[in-house]
């Protein structure tokens, strides 16, 4: 196709008018559609009912002679921690389970380093200015928490290979009121893309000047692979800051909310010794412990971590599909328009769209005007506030493939009316 911004203005007035026709039969076909956050479907949540019958009134709630229904194991059960360690390649030693959230995690993170400070320095709270470095297109809720705690955000653009280390090392190793950049360093939400391995290593390299500083390293996607035979890995962050010099600098979160059921399953903070007995002194006096029960059902659910990755194919399967309906589209309706540009990610959640500079809060209202509700424009950045106002998450996994088709033909068709509207100033 050639580029709308080569088309005469009696043709792009013409497709103008043809779209528009497009889109009012589409508003009429009545879709109602909520794809604003990345929700398994109905059909990937009961692939794990049989979570459900693992334990019963006649089960042993036992495990090596552990009671897992009476108080106790503050960081949770052997067995639980042996099974995440294998996931995300550390020791058991180095894993503290928590309850259903490793959202929760990263808040409690914050707020400890907030009120308390980060193994004995002086808390956030009683500091002149503290500030967070931010991959962006990144995750709202990462924003959300700090913007909650009054922190700085700073935007650091994310390339396909990973945040721009030069920015990186260049705030970090000078700025001491610098305490913690967010990674999502897998499938990153939302744009798919993974940290290669120099990304990783010039992390770990990092020379901080605040002895307080933290990678906050959301591994949420790690065995969210799409494809068998194309699987992106990453290297083991704790590994590489130890062998650096830094053996304390990241602290790592990983869950099964999308594993298993996402209000429900289990989650961990992953980190050095030293990390986790400053967190242990105010986790034992949070809680007496998290629900182990839950713990127990996901051990003998899965037995172990090749029961995880049997387990994730079959979520593969639904989600593969999705995913091919909206790239195809893209492909089929805006390749070679130069009216936007996407990823293909491995893996993951989400697909990031980039429309026409300024075109992004329109698109979204239009696609929400015919039934679509998409994430805000600007969701993706700290405070809401994308400076080009064109990046879009776009979330597949929730609905039917039917309905995924009917809301991409809504999307594309948005997209094109808007670019168009901007290219002849229409508006």
């Amino acid at each position: 196709m050639k580029p709308y911004k080569e088309w005469d203005r009696e043709q792009l007035m013409q497709e103008y008018d043809r779209l528009r026709a497009e889109y009012e039969k589409a508003k009429a076909s009545g879709l109602s559609l909520d794809m604003s956050r990345g929700k398994p479907s109905a059909a990937q949540v009961e692939i794990s009912r049989g979570l459900l019958d693992v334990l019963s009134s006649t089960s042993d709630l036992t495990e090596n002679g552990l009671d897992c229904c009476n108080y106790g194991y503050l960081e949770g059960i052997p067995e639980a921690k042996e099974l995440i360690a294998d996931i995300v390649q550390v020791e058991p030693e180095n894993v503290i389970i928590y309850g259903n959230s490793s959202l929760n995690i990263m808040y409690d993170q914050i707020s400890r380093s907030y009120t308390h400070g980060v193994m004995g320095h002086t808390p956030w709270c009683r500091q002149d200015k503290i500030k967070f470095l931010c991959p962006v297109p990144g995750y709202d809720r990462h924003f959300a928490i700090t913007e909650w705690f009054g922190i700085e955000m700073i935007n650091i653009p994310l390339y396909d290979d990973g945040p721009d280390m030069d920015m990186v090392e260049s705030y970090v190793n000078t700025d001491p009121a610098v305490k913690g950049i967010w990674c999502v360093p897998k499938y990153s939400n939302p744009t798919g893309t993974s940290y290669s391995d120099e990304t990783v290593l010039r992390m770990a390299a990092l020379e901080p000047a605040a002895e307080d500083f933290r990678l906050y390293w959301d591994n949420a996607y790690n065995v969210h692979h799409l494809y068998d035979d194309r699987q992106d890995e990453i290297l083991e962050i704790l590994q590489c800051c130890k062998e650096a010099g830094h053996p304390d600098m990241a602290y790592k979160f990983f869950s099964t909310s999308k594993i298993t059921f996402p209000g429900s399953g289990i989650a961990a903070l992953v980190s050095s010794e030293a990390n986790l007995a400053d967190v242990r002194r105010q986790l034992k006096i949070q809680t007496i412990g998290h629900d182990k029960l839950n713990m127990l059902r996901h051990v003998r659910f899965f037995r172990d971590e090749v029961g995880v990755r049997e387990h994730m194919k079959k979520h593969a399967a639904f989600l593969r599909p999705k995913f091919e309906i909206v790239l195809s589209t893209l492909e089929r309706e805006i390749e070679g328009l130069e009216i936007g540009t996407w990823i293909r990610p491995r893996g993951g959640y989400f697909i990031s769209f980039n429309s026409l500079p300024g075109c992004a809060k329109k698109i979204v209202a239009r696609s929400k005007e015919a039934g679509l509700v998409l994430t805000g424009a600007g969701a993706t950045y700290p405070y809401g506030k994308d400076p080009e106002d064109s990046n879009i998450r776009i979330a597949p996994s929730y609905p039917t493939e039917e309905e995924l088709i009917q809301a991409m033909q809504v999307f594309v068709l948005s997209v094109k009316l808007v670019s168009i509207e901007k290219i002849l100033a229409l508006d």
